[in-house]
């Protein structure tokens, strides 16, 4: 490969890096944004404090969880996460993301759709189980997940996160079913599969 070349995929590569990273940040601060959590000072994680206080500072938000040390996790354990779409979580959600899809945003524009109106971006629904999952006891770090979409979400919809541990893979990894409600009807249907590590030490 000549000199040029090799600087080309170079440049190439990183441009392609700088994208991937540049998207992810922006995936994470449309998570602070959606669920109301604000990013740290840096602007590159959650202040812990806050994410640790969030659900007794936002009453808005309810947490149920049947285990509460990660060494007990296994098969029957769940956790649920409930909270209500709000206006500022779709705007949020939609500058943080890019996603500005007028099917979220155009009242007039929604409306003439086979939705007569505007839902929630799907991502944004599905970033309650992820919510959920957080509240694991220990650290949750996601392998994989899989989504079903059957319902759609408008705002004011005041959603549960439902993830269930149906199997324990081992190593401290685990498989769930991930469901969002609204009331009875299933929003949100899938799987996924988490590695639930030890928190780090605080010094």
């Amino acid at each position: 490969m000549s000199s040029d070349s090799h600087n080309a995929l170079l440049d190439t590569w990183a441009q392609t890096s700088s994208h991937m990273f540049n998207s992810v940040v922006a995936a994470n601060r449309a998570a602070f944004a959606a669920f109301g959590v604000r990013p740290g000072d840096d602007g590159t994680g959650v202040e812990t404090r806050e994410r640790i206080e969030a659900d007794e500072d936002l009453p808005e938000w309810h947490v149920e969880l049947t285990a509460t040390d990660r060494t007990h996790l296994g098969v029957g354990d769940r956790v649920e996460f409930t909270k209500t779409i709000a206006e500022e979580d779709i705007a949020a959600f939609a500058a943080a993301s890019g996603d500005t899809n007028p099917l979220h945003l155009d009242d007039d524009f929604a409306a003439k759709t086979r939705f007569k109106g505007r839902i929630a971006h799907g991502t944004l629904v599905g970033g309650l189980i992820s919510a959920a999952l957080a509240r694991l006891p220990g650290l949750t770090i996601y392998l994989s997940q899989d989504l079903e979409f059957h319902n759609p979400v408008r705002v004011g919809d005041r959603l549960t996160a439902v993830c269930e541990i149906v199997e324990d893979l081992g190593d401290d990894q685990y498989r769930l079913t991930t469901r969002v409600l609204d009331g009875d009807d299933v929003v949100i249907d899938g799987e996924a599969v988490v590695l639930v590590d030890e928190l780090p030490d605080d010094d």
